[in-house]
This record gives structure tokens, C-alpha cells and sequence, in this order.
């Protein structure tokens, strides 16, 4: 996976192929499937098509437990959502008409209990998608949420750093803190002699 400056992380192939594979369960209206993966400690032939997905036994847990949170989100939809952004960026959306993201202190608390968690936080996150959900919001971008959590435990990544700040600084301001760069030598302003 890599990152451009201002731009949106690029997917993994087999997070993007798990994706695929999840969203043609809603496309084709496979509800049975769905709810089979709504159903964590019933491992049935969907649980097993999501680890599938995974290049290796390290990474099966995100694997198994992206595919649930996507069927908790699609329960009851007949369109596949792909999500945008990270989780940071979707919890921005959670809300109501009293506020959202930062301006709504439930999900201000969610997703500090999220960013400040060691381990993967999945009840956190289930809650998140629940909102997410409940509120008629985008989700995360499902592949980058695989990413994510596979990242999650390496230092250099910071994915829950990004997640928080994601959430509590906008885009376009994020975009916009001034660098770092050493002033012009030539100032468009007079001097206060002149």
C-alpha cells in the first residue's frame, strides 16, 4: 500500500478483492450469505470465502471481522455501499441535526475509545458501523479499513493517530496548515519607517 501526499491511500489488492466479493453479496441480494456473517462464531461457508481473501494466517481475524462489519452495515440494504475515506473521515458523518463528527459528543466519545485502544477495538468499531448505519451515512471505504486494521499495530503507520485526525481536524483544513518552509526574503509589506 502506498500513499501520495493529499491523497487517498491505494488499496491492497486483496482488500479491494474481499470488497468485490462483499458488495456482490448485496448486489445479487445473497441475504442468507449476509446474515451468516453477522453470525461471528457460526464459521459457515461465507465466513470461510472471506478468509479466502487474506494472503496470510496473520491477517485472517481482519479479514473474517471486516466481512461482519460490512454485512452489520448492509443489513437490510439492497445497494452495496463502498464507503470513502478512512474511519476517522466516517465518523465525521455520524450525527444528527444537532451536530456531527466533533459537534456530536457521542461520537466524539466513540471515537476516542477507538484511537485510544491498544488492541483492534472490534466492539468499538461495530458501534461505529452501527451509527454509521442508523444515521443513513456513508461507511468507510471498506479496502482501506482492511488496510487499516492490518496496520494497526505498527508504530510508523500511526492508523489510529490518522483516524483522530481525521476525525476531529476537516479535510480542507488539514489540507491547509502552512508549512514549514523559511520565510521569502522579500516581503510584499512596507516597512513601518517607510
Amino acid at each position: 500500500m502506498t500513499t501520495r501526499p493529499g491523497a487517498e491511500p491505494e488499496p491492497s489488492e486483496s482488500a479491494v478483492a474481499l470488497t468485490k466479493w462483499l458488495a456482490s453479496l448485496v448486489h445479487n441480494h445473497d441475504y442468507a450469505s449476509l446474515a451468516e456473517l453477522r453470525r461471528p462464531r457460526i464459521q459457515r461457508e461465507p465466513y470461510f470465502r472471506a478468509l479466502w481473501h487474506s494472503p496470510d494466517e496473520a491477517q485472517r481475524e481482519v479479514y473474517t471481522q471486516v466481512a461482519f462489519l460490512f454485512a452489520v452495515y448492509h443489513q437490510g440494504r439492497s445497494q452495496p455501499a463502498y464507503g470513502y475515506g478512512s474511519l476517522g473521515d466516517a465518523a465525521r458523518r455520524i450525527g444528527s441535526g444537532n451536530g456531527r463528527g466533533p459537534d456530536d459528543p457521542g461520537a466524539a466519545r466513540l471515537i476516542d475509545r477507538i484511537v485510544s485502544s491498544r488492541r483492534i477495538p472490534w466492539r468499538h468499531l461495530q458501534h461505529a458501523v452501527a451509527r454509521l448505519r442508523a444515521c443513513d451515512r456513508q461507511p468507510p471505504s471498506w479496502s482501506r479499513l482492511v488496510d487499516d486494521l492490518n496496520r494497526w499495530h505498527d508504530r510508523r503507520a500511526r492508523v489510529p493517530y490518522e483516524w483522530g485526525v481525521a476525525f476531529h481536524i476537516p479535510a480542507a483544513r488539514a489540507a491547509a496548515v502552512p508549512s514549514t518552509a523559511a520565510p521569502a526574503a522579500s516581503s510584499p509589506e512596507k516597512d513601518s519607517t517607510t
